[in-house]
């Protein structure tokens, strides 16, 4: 049975190398019946926010299986069995569980399309322009009140100290700083605490991290504490504001995590839209991939981010912002910084 990681900390991959010498008996059989079985069975072993989800939205793992076990019959289609482990994962609420066939990929984004999206991405692009500037992925301009506008759509493509470095000397003469995650997706949280370093002079405490250790839904490590160190280069000194709506999930939480409660950084929008695990895959008889949040990220309270962070303030656009062309946010964050509180 083939194992996944992606984008984990060395711990975590130890922790896999060295329990991956046990065999795991899952069903091994093409049927329905097995599938469904091994598919529940991987996620009773080692997916991370089983008391959490029972906690917030009353999840009983051990009645899932019997609801589901009555929908599968022998003869069913694999299109019928694809939707049904689809549902049953989808009771998780968690968009880092995903099933993957060569047919479909089932997945739960309620964490964002139940909520308003607050960000037109048209009205977005025209704050930038034609003639932004780009660092790597990073792209950036001066708004004509002095104001330094970031756009930072994914943590997947990789931008260096020098990039971040550099951007911010240009911006140096800006009276504050705006960083626009929205609609940031995640990606690899290397990228998160590269960028996040050029906001802090000192060493601070960004949260917790702690992972499967066994099979039971408790068994856990003990909490490891998280650093984020100040950049070694170009830091900014000025106030800064991280706009944030129910898309920006997993890496981008993170940021905020990291971000919030900085000195001068104040988060401006709508909550995140969580995401906070870790995710491996896994596959099961069938061959269909199955994605699940193993590892936990806890905030520096050792207060859990899966259902997202809130902002420091809460700002939703506005129509008639939108018919104006405005972003409401972004209009709100620069007001902010130039109000000087």
């Amino acid at each position: 049975m083939k194992v996944i990681t992606q984008y984990l900390p060395l711990f975590a991959i130890l922790s896999l190398t060295l329990t991956g010498c046990v065999k795991e008996e899952y069903p091994t059989q093409d049927t329905p019946q097995s599938n469904l079985e091994a598919l529940w069975r991987i996620m009773d072993e080692h997916y991370c926010f089983f008391d959490i989800k029972q906690q917030k939205l009353g999840v009983d793992w051990n009645d899932v299986r019997s609801r589901y076990q009555k929908r599968v019959t022998a003869n069913m289609s694999d299109i019928q069995l694809f939707e049904v482990c689809c549902d049953m994962l989808s009771e998780l609420k968690d968009g880092h569980v995903n099933l993957t066939a060569s047919f479909d990929y089932g997945r739960n984004w309620s964490f964002w399309q139940d909520y308003p999206e607050n960000v037109n991405d048209s009205i977005q692009r025209s704050y930038l322009g034609n003639d932004y500037h780009m660092a790597a992925s990073l792209r950036y301009k001066i708004l004509d009140d002095n104001i330094g506008y970031v756009s930072c759509p994914n943590f997947t493509d990789g931008f260096g100290h020098g990039n971040v470095g550099d951007m911010l000397m240009v911006l140096s003469l800006c009276r504050g700083l705006i960083i626009d995650i929205r609609g940031n997706g995640g990606g690899n949280l290397s990228n998160v605490s590269l960028l996040a370093s050029h906001f802090t002079n000192e060493k601070v405490l960004s949260g917790y991290v702690y992972h499967k250790t066994g099979k039971g839904h408790n068994d856990f490590s003990t909490p490891e504490a998280l650093y984020l160190e100040p950049a070694n280069g170009t830091r900014w000194q000025k106030k800064t504001v991280v706009l944030t709506n129910r898309q920006c999930f997993s890496a981008a939480n993170d940021f905020v995590k990291c971000m919030k409660g900085l000195e001068r950084v104040t988060i401006l929008g709508d909550t995140t839209g969580g995401g906070s695990g870790m995710p491996f895959t896994q596959e099961i008889p069938c061959g269909w991939s199955v994605r699940y949040s193993s590892v936990v990220y806890l905030d520096r309270n050792k207060e859990h981010t899966e259902f997202g962070i809130a902002p420091d303030v809460v700002v939703t656009m506005k129509h008639e912002d939108v018919m104006k062309k405005k972003d409401t946010l972004i209009e709100a964050a620069r007001e902010f910084l130039k109000s000087g509180l």
